[in-house]
């Protein structure tokens, strides 16, 4: 946690108590405001050694950030009973999670929503709620993984070429600009986030 310092064109500058950490353009979440002044949570990217001293690169837009997120809403990703096996993030826009549990009778989609949607809508509060999540359930089944990962769509059938890592998807008319989503992004994040074409 920080306390935004100063508001270039480029960087914004933010105070981490003995420190100062700089969030590039890259690595902001489109369209946030940040005030001078201002409380915000980063996550720590990278350490840049080059230049005039170590120079602390954070991020709020990575996928990480949203993984921190949810570890302070899921107390039993700490005890492994539920854990995040992918990520993918558009962010300001979309990002997609596949959990999984390790518990029997344990819901991982569930644990991770929270009953009304408490822990999800937390999230959602740090990162903005114009940015949509989708949880997902994780599956060793290849296809039984897309389609979960290509959810809200309904999926008929799906081919899958594991040499080449491509799958085929076949859905039904209506369900059609769902699977793709706007401008692609449903499809290509689903794509992200199983590694298959």
């Amino acid at each position: 946690t920080g306390i935004v310092q100063r508001v270039e064109p480029r960087v914004v500058r933010v105070e981490l108590g003995k420190a100062i950490g700089i969030l590039p353009a890259s690595e902001q979440i489109p369209g946030e405001y940040y005030g001078i002044g201002t409380r915000i949570k980063v996550y720590l990217k990278d350490i840049d050694r080059e230049n005039r001293g170590p120079q602390l690169i954070l991020s709020r837009a990575n996928e990480e950030f949203v993984e921190y997120l949810f570890r302070q809403e899921v107390p039993e990703m700490e005890t492994g009973a539920v854990e995040i096996k992918a990520i993918a993030r558009e962010a300001g826009k979309r990002t997609k999670l596949a959990v999984r549990s390790t518990v029997p009778g344990v819901d991982p989609v569930g644990t991770f929503v929270g009953g009304h949607g408490t822990r999800v809508n937390a999230v959602m509060n740090e990162i903005g709620d114009q940015e949509k999540i989708d949880i997902v359930t994780f599956d060793d089944d290849t296809k039984n993984f897309i389609a979960n990962a290509l959810s809200p769509a309904e999926i008929a059938r799906i081919e899958v070429d594991e040499n080449d890592k491509r799958a085929r998807v076949f859905v039904t008319e209506d369900q059609q600009s769902i699977a793709i989503g706007r401008q692609g992004q449903n499809v290509r994040l689903a794509s992200k986030l199983t590694g298959y074409e």
